[in-house]
Parts: C-alpha cells; sequence; structure tokens
C-alpha cells in the first residue's frame, strides 16, 4: 500500500479507517518528527514497525518549541524526500498538518512541563518544553496510537514525554530508540547540514567528551575527563555539559548510584547540537 498524507484531522480520520487502526486488534505507532529525515529517523520507523501492525509519521515543525532568534524559520523542509523515506520505511500514514491546523489562532491551554522543563535544555530554551509536551500531547489525541517511538539522543525529552503520559494517565506505551551515530561519532541531527565542514570536525569534540567520560567510573571523574575534551576545542561554545538524575534530571550526587545520563549541548559556528550517552553508576 502508497503511503497516505493527510494535512487536516478530516484526512487523518479517514486515513486511519483505510489502515484499519483500531480495527480487530490492528495497532498504531506513531513516529513524531519535524521533518528533514535521515538515518535516525529510519531506525525509529523500523522500530516502530517492531510493535505495531502500522507505523503512522507527523511531519510538523512545531512554531511552540522555538524561542526568539532560534531557527524555526529557516529549519530544513525536506517534504518530497521525506515522503519517499516513509513510503521505503513501509510507514502506512504521515501527518502533515500546518500550523493552522494544530493551534486555534487565541490557543490559551497547553502543557506545562513542570520542574524538569526548566533546568538543563530547559534553562537555556525557556519555555520549549511546554511546546513540546503541548504538541505532543495533540498528536496523541489526534494520531491515536497505542505506542510512540522517540530517540533517546533528545534525553530530556523523552524523560519528559514519559512523565507525562504517567501523570496524565495516557493509554500510550513510549519506546526509546538508540542513537544513531555517523561513523565517525557524530549523532546524526536535522541540523547537522548547516554545518561547514570546518565545523563538522569541530563537532565531534561533543561525542569525544561524552565517550572520554563514559570510561570514568565516578561522578567527579565523568565530569572532569568530559569537561576536559570540551575545554581543549576553543570553537565549541559549551551552553551545558550536565550528569543528570534521569528521573529529574537534575544534576547527579556524587553519591549517585543507578543508571544517569551525561549530557551536552553547545553551539560550533551558527549551529546548536545536543548530544548524551547513558551510564551506569555504581
Amino acid at each position: 500500500m502508497d503511503v497516505i498524507v493527510a494535512d487536516d484531522r478530516a484526512g487523518l480520520a479517514e486515513a486511519r479507517k483505510a489502515l484499519g487502526a483500531g480495527r480487530e486488534g490492528a495497532t498504531l505507532a506513531l513516529v513524531p518528527t519535524m521533518g528533514a529525515l535521515h538515518e535516525g529517523h529510519r531506525s525509529l520507523m523500523r522500530l516502530a514497525r517492531e510493535h505495531a501492525d502500522h507505523v503512522a509519521v507527523s511531519i510538523f515543525v512545531n512554531p511552540l518549541q522555538f524561542g526568539p532568534g532560534e531557527d524555526y524559520a529557516r529549519y530544513p523542509r525536506t517534504f518530497e524526500a521525506d515522503l519517499e523515506i516513509c513510503a521505503a520505511e513501509g510507514v502506512g500514514v504521515v501527518f502533515a498538518p500546518s500550523a493552522e491546523e494544530m493551534y486555534l489562532p487565541d490557543r490559551q491551554v497547553g502543557v506545562s512541563a513542570g520542574p524538569m522543563g526548566t533546568v538543563a535544555e530547559g534553562a537555556f530554551r525557556p519555555g520549549h518544553f511546554d511546546g513540546v509536551l503541548t504538541v505532543v500531547l495533540k498528536l496523541f489525541n489526534l494520531v491515536q496510537p497505542d505506542v510512540a517511538v522517540f530517540g533517546r539522543k533528545d534525553a530530556q525529552q523523552l524523560a519528559l514525554i514519559r512523565r507525562m503520559v504517567a501523570d496524565l494517565n495516557l493509554p500510550i506505551s513510549i519506546v526509546g530508540a538508540p542513537t544513531v551515530r555517523e561513523a565517525d561519532g557524530l549523532a546524526m541531527s536535522s541540523r547537522n547540514r548547516y554545518l561547514s565542514a570546518e565545523d563538522r570536525a569541530v563537532a565531534l569534540a561533543l561525542s569525544r567528551a561524552l565517550f572520554a567520560g563514559a570510561e570514568r567510573s565516578t561522578p567527579a571523574e565523568i565530569r572532569r575527563a568530559a569537561r576536559a575534551v570540551l575545554d581543549a576545542e576553543p570553537a565549541v561554545d559549551v551552553d551545558y555539559l550536565i550528569l543528570a538524575d534521569p528521573a529529574t534530571f537534575a544534576e547527579a550526587g556524587d553519591d549517585h548510584r543507578g543508571e544517569a545520563i551525561l549530557a551536552v549541548a553547545a553551539r560550533v559556528g551558527t549551529t546548536r547540537l545536543i548530544d548524551n550517552v547513558v551510564l551506569t553508576l555504581g
């Protein structure tokens, strides 16, 4: 079956019927994206197919999660190429609404990310996670998936979506997909296409820092090793390097045991990049 493209709620409802989602136990998985799809997104679609009978992909550059001066206007939009990728990966429906379709002009109600949305990434992008959770909840309500798949590269986002599902009793299973990297270690991102050849070489300091930290065993050693790599590359403008408790995204204490997330956000040239690795302490 060819991929069905829906750009409004009525078309999405018809697409769900055409797929048979929800009928006779058939399950549907959603992969929310902002388009500019790459191999990392393909891996999400493949994982989604393992968890459900049908796969839906949303393509929507969400204005609510961009702050003043961020790259909403220039965010890459490659819709025709994205459709080819979705078709090749066996996606049943692509939901590609406009901002006008998603949001009322006098929109008033949204989702608050709470305290976890104000630390780490949230401290540098105020309101970002409120916008993320608002659009994700709307997509859940419209697509009505049984499963939703998100990449672990956006670790704080994934943690907040899991918390929203738990706090609001949403009947959806959340699956986290491993970060996909280029052969040289750079985490795949739609924003990588902004990087010049020189900037791309500099950007490798992010993954090198995380891998250096992952080789150490205590919080202090982990932070010190990762910071040393970043400090050695002056062209990297670091927003934060954090060893976070995955339950709160607050800094992990020196006595932290169990899972922790070593995360970094930095600017290379005009491009802001994020990356992380998951560690087990103790």
